[in-house]
């Protein structure tokens, strides 16, 4: 059975430690989403050492702590901050105080990892380039569906060797489960979340850049809507939007909080990706009324049809490559251009949508 709920979706690989155990010390802070869980997994696997985790919420830290016990209690930021030895600080904060709480990070000396998306407005994304201008330091993000998704892995892979030839055209589905129960109130505020685009948006937009290789594009219209849920006015449970990528690639993706009750996981993501001379499609957590399991990957080319089971198989090499860039100041595993660009997207995106529901 998958996971029912997408915000404590924390995916588990198999260690694979680029470091010696103690060579890179990290720490977690902001524990307002739980996303931090899969954030610290593939760090751990990756052969980070997880030295303290600091909320002002006990609660949030004991259960971190039933997860991770080996991390020693901060008696406040300052504390973490202050500390020589944490090289990266991870922190899934209300995505309108990721920016703040990076941009403090990276003027005491230290990397910073945030949950996606990692900017509300463009303001925040232009004072965090100059502060990482001014630092040096990194701001990476953890777009995990990509990252964190054995297949979407894959599927890079795959694009890189020529298998599908060059890509013309992505298309992203990312509906969620609302599950509103379990939702703290920021979610449901849209200055906090920032909009359905930019928030789960990130993710589809940061995929189209990769796979088709764009440093650019244009967002040609966006859409908005609350369809299903009056009670709360400020969220939008629909968005999509239409990019087209500097060398002409073009990109069509929808985000929703409509996933029905009876599917098995929190979210039938899928990406497909047509290329000169071939297709993928991604089956990122389920393959609907066939498997459970997610990570299914279908590969059409000159050499005929092939469905690869992944699950497993990949694993998840973002992690390992980001310990080494903190370390040897290189930027292999996300380029930090890349990573701005995506966040700017994502935010015109959300500026220019059309609410189609008002």
């Amino acid at each position: 059975m998958g996971n029912k709920d997408g915000m404590n979706y924390a995916p588990k690989g198999k260690p694979n430690p680029v470091v010696k155990e103690g060579e890179f010390p990290i720490a977690a802070v902001a524990l307002d989403h739980g996303h931090i869980y899969g954030m610290c997994n593939g760090l751990l696997e990756a052969g980070a050492t997880l030295k303290w985790v600091y909320d002002p919420d006990p609660e949030k830290v004991e259960a971190f702590k039933e997860q991770f016990p080996e991390t020693e209690v901060a008696e406040s930021l300052e504390q973490i901050l202050e500390d020589d030895e944490v090289q990266l600080v991870a922190a899934a904060a209300i995505p309108s105080e990721r920016s703040r709480l990076g941009n403090t990070v990276m003027e005491s000396g230290k990397d910073y990892f945030t949950d996606k998306t990692p900017f509300t407005t463009k303001a925040q994304l232009e004072e965090t380039k100059q502060v990482v201008a001014k630092t040096n330091q990194k701001y990476m993000v953890y777009f995990s569906e990509r990252l964190h998704v054995e297949g979407a892995v894959f599927a890079g892979d795959l694009i890189s060797d020529g298998a599908i030839g060059e890509v013309v055209q992505v298309t992203g589905f990312g509906p969620h489960r609302l599950n509103a129960p379990s939702r703290p109130a920021w979610f449901f505020n849209k200055e906090q979340y920032g909009g359905i685009l930019c928030d789960i948006g990130s993710h589809q937009i940061e995929q189209f850049l990769y796979y088709t290789g764009n440093k650019d594009a244009r967002v040609l219209h966006s859409k908005v809507g609350n369809y299903d849920n009056a009670e709360y006015p400020e969220l939008e449970d629909y968005g999509d939007a239409t990019l087209v990528g500097d060398n002409g690639a073009t990109f069509y993706f929808k985000v929703d909080w409509f996933t029905p009750v009876g599917l098995s996981t929190w979210g039938d993501g899928r990406t497909f990706i047509t290329g000169t001379e071939g297709t993928i499609e991604i089956r990122k957590y389920v393959d609907v009324a066939r498997e459970e399991s997610g990570d299914h990957l279908y590969l059409v080319n000159g050499d005929g049809e092939k469905h690869y089971d992944l699950s497993g198989k990949v694993g998840f090499p973002f992690f390992g490559e980001l310990i080494k860039d903190c370390i040897h100041r290189t930027e292999n595993a996300m380029m930090q251009e890349h990573v701005f660009k995506a966040a700017e997207l994502c935010l015109t995106a959300q500026e220019e949508a059309l609410n189609v529901t008002q």
